[in-house]
C-alpha cells in the first residue's frame, strides 16, 4: 500500500490549529497526469515570503509506503526556476517507519527559503513542493534491523 492521508485532527490541532474547517479542507496530493512522476503537496495557507526569509509549512498530511521505498520531498521545478525559492534541506528523504510515529504520527512539514531578491506570494492551494516515492537498494551485508531503531545522529 501507498497513499497520503490526513494526520488525525488531534495531532493538527497540536501542529497547526484548532481549526476543523482547515482540517477538512485538506486536500489529498494526486498527480496531475498518468506521467507526472511527483505528488504535488498543496500549501495548507496563503504563505508570503520576504528575501531571505524562511517558513516551516506543515501540511496536515502523512504517507504510508513500503518498507523498501522513501519518499523524497522536492522542490517543483516551477518553484525554483520561476521563484528562486528553495527547500531549506535541499531533498526531504522520508523513511517509511514515519509513518504513524508515536511523536507526530509522521506529520510531514517542509522548510522553505526565499533565495530571491523580491517577496513572493503563495495562495493557500499553491504547490512548491512535490513528493516522489522511489524503490531504494541495501547493500549485501547489510544488518537485519528487524523493529530496533537505529540511533539518531
Amino acid at each position: 500500500m501507498r497513499d497520503f492521508e490526513k494526520i488525525s485532527y488531534e495531532q493538527f490541532k497540536k501542529d497547526v490549529a484548532d481549526d476543523r474547517d482547515l482540517y477538512d479542507s485538506i486536500i489529498i496530493p494526486q498527480r496531475d497526469s498518468a506521467a507526472s512522476v511527483g505528488y504535488d503537496l498543496p500549501l495548507l495557507s496563503d504563505l508570503e515570503l520576504a528575501p531571505g526569509e524562511t517558513a516551516k509549512l506543515p501540511t496536515g498530511l502523512k504517507a504510508r509506503f513500503q518498507p523498501d521505498e522513501v519518499l523524497l520531498l522536492i522542490v517543483r521545478s516551477k518553484t525554483g526556476f520561476k521563484y528562486n525559492i528553495r527547500l531549506c534541506n535541499q531533498v526531504g528523504v522520508i523513511d517509511s517507519d514515519y509513518y504513524n510515529n508515536p511523536d507526530n504520527e509522521g506529520h510531514l512539514f517542509v522548510k522553505v527559503q526565499n533565495e530571491d531578491t523580491v517577496t513572493h506570494k503563495f495562495q493557500r492551494g499553491d504547490a512548491l513542493v512535490q513528493g516522489v516515492f522511489m524503490k531504494y537498494l541495501t547493500t549485501d551485508n547489510d544488518h537485519d534491523f528487524g523493529q530496533e531503531r537505529r540511533s539518531e545522529y
